[in-house]
């Protein structure tokens, strides 16, 4: 299954998010891709569109190899698998984590012109373009839950694999992900136009959609 691009996949997710409709909730996308998606929900369910930013964590040799990730309030999440492989703790990490952190507060800023969010009650939806390893959307989960006290927290995303969904699926009270192929290479080979979202973008968006403001 492939989706047309970030607005098809989520015309797609809303399908299965009908039941929704006339609760009183909000809707935490990832940026940037996750905002795209997460704007079509908002519209469809007329919820407000926010940010949830956590961002990964990489191992000092191999940035990209994530052993962790980190959300925007400090829950912190780490694979100990991974640490213990590369003989690392989690005190090693320190350093990386607080660069991480600041990053985080930067794009707060930056998208939304702040780092508090407005008194949000009832169903959170934390939204994606799609899952890898499912390290930053655990983050996320575990910092919604710690950040606003939700009635329940729903994760959707158009795309991830398998054992991903498994893992995650033990940690929100609902999940929805339209597609889990077992051949999982990267997010973006499961849409047809896969553009880099830009920063002009997420703030358009997040300003029709009802975020805080800058």
């Amino acid at each position: 299954m492939k989706f047309a691009d970030r607005w098809d996949a989520g015309r797609l997710l809303a399908e299965q998010l009908k039941d929704l409709l006339g609760l009183t909730g909000a809707i935490l996308a990832i940026p940037r891709g996750g905002v795209v998606v997460g704007s079509v929900l908002a519209r469809e369910l007329s919820w407000p569109l926010d940010l949830i930013i956590p961002r990964k964590i990489g191992a000092p040799q191999n940035l990209e190899l994530a052993v962790g990730a980190v959300a925007q309030d400090g829950t912190t999440i780490f694979d100990s698998y991974l640490l213990s492989r590369l003989h690392l703790t989690e005190e090693d990490l320190a350093g990386r984590v607080e660069a991480e952190r600041k990053e985080i507060t930067r794009r707060m800023l930056r998208y939304r012109g702040r780092e508090d969010y407005p008194a949000y009650s009832g169903t959170f939806l934390i939204v994606d373009d799609g899952i890898a390893t499912g390290y930053t959307a655990l983050a996320a989960i575990a910092s919604v839950r710690k950040v606003f006290s939700p009635n329940r927290v729903v994760l959707a995303v158009p795309v991830a694999p398998p054992d991903t969904v498994l893992f995650l699926d033990e940690e929100v009270d609902r999940l929805v992900c339209l597609n889990t192929p077992a051949d999982f290479y990267a997010v973006g080979q499961f849409y047809e136009r896969f553009d880099e979202v830009s920063d002009a973008e997420v703030i358009a968006l997040l300003e029709e959609y009802g975020h805080t403001g800058n």
